[in-house]
């Protein structure tokens, strides 16, 4: 998977900072107070720099940039506003600015006391990913260059100089943990469907047995048994095996667990129903969902969380076929429930009925969150800004909500109610896959809805705009996101970690 960068904590050496090398970043604090070990004509350059209408206009999280400083081996100094007195969302934007200019080489950040450079260093890292593993052209530094062309492309080193370096790598030891869990649903959500098939996917997730998950995979035999027709009728089109996943990370005692389900439709054609061409390549993300979950159970497992997660995936591919589902055709469900299709593009919502159900019934959890780039209708209500948020439950939702601001995470609660679930009734079964164009997010969730046992808190997330928007965010470059991970393991930390 991609690596965060690595960041390294040390005491401020004002002493031989001419000398280094690559680029240099300056936390400018109000006070305008510049660190020592300037050669004089940068420092003036800089004080030139800080006193002109250029830097007025700098908002705090933003930066300046000098190119070539003189006296000074380095390539570029930038001078990142970032007051004092600051808040989380200003100093990982401080931190993004430096990374969205990282580049291929070293990289000095003179951070002196602030007291959120923790943060700082998160925002950089999340910014710097850069996922560039089908790219066979590789920009090359001069060095590289001149030790020629089969020479291995050098190790970026990021150096933060801190008053006390002791604390903020403490400090920023779960951020490293966030960063890896972010980056790992950033890679599964931009892989091609010819790499991520269900079987990599799971793969990949097995894989994470190293790090003390439990994890498991039921293959299509035993999700028939499991009467799971629901999710195995939305592949029976393609040749890559249905499956789901389950992992398990109990740090937290004998506490009935959060259960947290994810749709991992690893490519989309609508199957019978099928999408139009365009557009139809960004399909590879319909296993967002899927995504988060496994990046947040990383990150539980990378901290050692006390606290009881389960994170299931339902992993399929919708393909058109011979043996495809067709519109028309009615689906038991594991619930028992008998399902219309009318619509094999309103597939996600399948998968998750039995996963739900099967988390349900297996875990007992205390409450349920469920991921899903579901539906193009939520993008046209909340845009790329926010994902929609659906409950049962007020408290919970409030929770998450919270959860989802502390961490920047854009989000926004939309209604439920009974004239929606009017809207899926079926004449020929119990319910049917879709209610039309009208409220085409909120009839998706009530179709969840009729899968959640009475009583059991649940939260659905429908991330259809927030999982690969069409430009760069600002702790992302443009690609995917992996929204949910932080605001997901913010909730645990607030609402279900023990201690």
């Amino acid at each position: 998977m991609t690596q965060p960068v690595e960041i390294s904590f040390m005491s401020t050496e004002t002493e031989g900072l001419a000398a280094r090398k690559g680029r240099i970043a300056i936390l400018v604090a109000d006070t305008g107070r510049l660190p020592g070990g300037l050669p004089r004509p940068a420092r003036e350059a800089v004080q030139r720099a800080l006193d002109s209408d250029a830097w007025k206009g700098v908002k705090p999280g933003r930066a300046l940039e000098l190119a070539f400083p003189a006296g000074m081996a380095a390539d570029a100094l930038q001078l990142v506003s970032l007051p004092r007195r600051t808040d989380v969302a200003t100093a990982r934007k401080a931190g993004s600015a430096i990374g969205a200019k990282l580049g291929k080489t070293d990289l000095t950040v003179l951070a002196g006391d602030q007291k959120l450079a923790a943060e700082v260093a998160l925002g950089l890292a999340l910014r710097a990913y850069d996922f560039s593993a089908y790219k066979t052209q590789k920009s090359k530094t001069a060095d590289d260059a001149a030790a020629g062309a089969d020479a291995a492309p050098a190790t970026r080193r990021v150096s933060f100089m801190h008053k006390d370096p002791e604390a903020l790598a403490r400090d920023a030891e779960s951020g490293a943990a966030v960063a890896e869990g972010v980056f790992f649903t950033r890679d599964l959500v931009s892989e091609p469907a010819n790499v991520l098939t269900t079987s990599d996917f799971a793969d990949r997730l097995l894989a994470m047995q190293e790090l003390g998950l439990e994890v498991e995979v039921l293959e299509e035999d035993a999700l028939a048994k499991l009467g799971m027709r629901a999710l195995l009728g939305v592949g029976q089109g393609s040749e890559t095996p249905s499956k789901v996943v389950v992992m398990r990370w109990m740090g937290g005692g004998d506490e009935a667990p959060l259960a947290l389900v994810g749709k991992g439709v690893v490519f989309d054609t609508g199957g019978i129903s099928i999408k139009p061409a365009a557009g139809m390549e960004e399909m590879t993300m319909d296993m967002g969902g899927a995504g988060v979950v496994a990046g947040v159970m990383r990150t539980l497992a990378l901290r050692r969380a006390k606290a009881n997660v389960v994170g299931l995936v339902g992993l399929v591919e919708n393909m058109p076929d011979g043996k495809a589902q067709r519109p028309g055709d009615i689906v038991k469900s594991m619930k028992g429930d008998t399902i219309e299709i009318i619509n094999t593009d309103a597939e996600g919502r399948l998968v998750l009925a039995d996963v739900l159900w099967y988390a349900q019934e297996r875990f007992a959890p205390k409450a349920v969150v469920d991921l899903a780039t579901l539906t193009g209708a939520v993008i046209i209500a909340l845009g790329h800004d926010n994902a929609g948020v659906f409950s049962n439950d007020d408290a919970f939702a409030g929770q998450f909500l919270a959860a989802a601001k502390a961490e920047g995470e854009g989000a926004w609660r939309l209604p439920l109610g009974p004239g929606y679930q009017d809207l899926i009734k079926s004449r020929l079964a119990d319910i049917k896959n879709t209610g039309g164009r009208s409220a085409g997010s909120i009839t998706a969730a009530e179709f969840l809805h009729c899968f959640i046992k009475d009583g059991t808190p649940w939260i659905h997330l429908d991330i259809a705009g927030v999982a690969l928007p069409p430009g760069e965010t600002a702790l992302a470059p443009k690609g995917a996101t992996g929204w949910g991970v932080m605001a997901l393991d913010r909730l645990v930390r607030d609402r279900f970690e023990q201690g």
